[in-house]
């Protein structure tokens, strides 16, 4: 039920408003003066307040901006014997819903009540649904008590308001766009769109169609106009992922958008604009990138107005058990399991692993120990061969299991560390394709 406090010296006026309102379905609670009323506002969940301008203890108007300070979530009716106009304007620049003269405005009471309680359901709303988007995007979701993830989320909090391009510099599976959402979620474009893209996913011609959009026929297979994820992203974040792997070709396009926020699709001869934050991520060193000629320096200086450094998971070994855990309930709630959680076994071989693949490899492993539980506590059988021998990152000839998988993720590994991560050229040398190296980074965890 809806709450309303009425503080007015006034007894008669003050019971005869109380049972008005009161028949119309909600609770109201009564104060002489404004030193009741604030006691009652620290007591009860209120909504609204009608409150008289002269009171014995203060001035109503003034009253408006002490509660908005406060409580900017309650709306504010004002009464007045006698009404004016510099009053009146005050009392609305200072947060109020409304300035009413008592007895000649009595018939706008209910309606105006109604108005104000709409405006306090919608608060309501939107307050929930924020709280929602920041449980699921925010960092509430960024799980860990080491220093070094405390620092990068209190700077990722710090950026998140700006405008400011942000260079999320970390190694694979991390949380870059994880980082990536919260800073949008809490950003003025937090009801804007988020939209992520993965520069190592696509080849030249189809990254730069992605990016920028195409005209009908200006390729083959262009057969229609279509938007790039620029244009999808208008007014919200842009986040591009792998950015070192972006071709130095389209390196000069994406600089001349962040310069001057205009765009040109593949095929069109006129540009558009939009208003675009860009968030990026690499796992690579840019600096080594711009040496070797492989990305453009003043790209670079663009796209890193802000840096923020994640760290591996091996170097913050004391958040694996909160991480651990977390995974543990979010996949037995997933998957129906009776599983609750480890015994000391499991988790000293958590702490005692390299983590290559850091958080995402964990959740991996995690994922599928709660799949293969028979139990309600996972134990070293439950863990793959290679973990539970803990020998694999110390070679592949040390290790306990002849498992053509096992071998397979370790030449992988070698292979990605060669090629410092760029999964194009991994995959030539691997001589498979692009998706089915995705698929096994994402089977193995790397």
């Amino acid at each position: 039920m809806q709450t309303i406090l009425i503080i007015d010296d006034e007894e008669k006026l003050r019971n005869l408003l109380c049972r008005i309102i009161s028949l119309e379905g909600y609770q109201v609670l009564e104060a002489a003066d404004l030193k009741s009323g604030l006691k009652l506002l620290d007591r009860h969940l209120i909504d609204l307040v009608l409150c008289d301008v002269k009171l014995p203890d203060g001035n109503g108007v003034d009253f408006v901006t002490t509660l908005k300070t406060k409580r900017p979530d309650i709306e504010v009716i004002l009464l007045t014997a006698y009404g004016n106009i510099p009053d009146g304007i005050r009392a609305m620049k200072n947060g109020a819903f409304d300035y009413i003269t008592k007895g000649d405005d009595n018939d706008k009471i209910l309606p105006l009540i109604q108005k104000a309680m709409e405006k306090v359901h919608l608060h309501k709303r939107l307050s929930n649904l924020e709280k929602r988007v920041n449980e699921k995007f925010g960092f509430e979701k960024i799980l860990g008590n080491s220093p070094l993830i405390k620092e990068a989320i209190e700077l990722a909090k710090k950026v998140a308001p700006t405008d400011t391009s942000v260079l999320l510099l970390g190694e694979t599976g991390t949380g870059k766009e994880v980082f990536a959402q919260a800073i949008h979620a809490y950003s003025n474009r937090a009801s804007q769109p988020f939209i992520a893209l993965n520069c190592s996913a696509f080849s030249h011609e189809l990254l730069e169609s992605e990016l920028f959009g195409h005209q009908i026929g200006s390729f083959t297979g262009a057969v229609k106009d279509k938007k790039g994820l620029i244009e999808e992203a208008n007014h919200g974040t842009l986040f591009l992922d792998e950015i070192g792997e972006m071709p130095i070709s389209l390196q000069a396009k994406l600089l001349r958008f962040l310069e001057t926020g205009e765009f040109l699709r593949v095929g069109a001869n006129k540009t558009g604009i939009v208003n675009v934050r860009i968030i990026a991520a690499t796992n690579r060193s840019l600096l080594d990138e711009i040496a070797n000629k492989q990305f453009r320096e003043d790209l670079y200086y663009r796209l890193s107005g802000f840096i923020i450094n994640l760290p591996s998971l091996r170097d913050r070994k004391k958040d694996i058990p909160i991480l651990a855990n977390y995974f543990l309930e979010k996949f037995a709630r997933k998957n129906n399991s009776l599983v609750k959680s480890m015994n000391t076994d499991f988790q000293e071989q958590l702490q005692k692993h390299i983590w290559k693949g850091n958080i995402r490899e964990l959740k991996n492993i995690i994922e599928r120990a709660v799949i293969l539980a028979d139990s309600e506590i996972l134990s070293l059988k439950n863990l793959p061969l290679d973990l539970q021998s803990n020998k694999i990152s110390q070679g592949i000839g040390q290790t306990s299991s002849f498992e053509l998988a096992i071998a397979e993720k370790h030449h992988i590994q070698q292979v990605l560390i060669h090629t410092n991560g760029n999964k194009t050229e991994t995959a030539r040398l691997l001589n498979i394709g692009l998706s089915t190296l995705y698929r096994k980074i994402e089977e193995y965890g790397l």
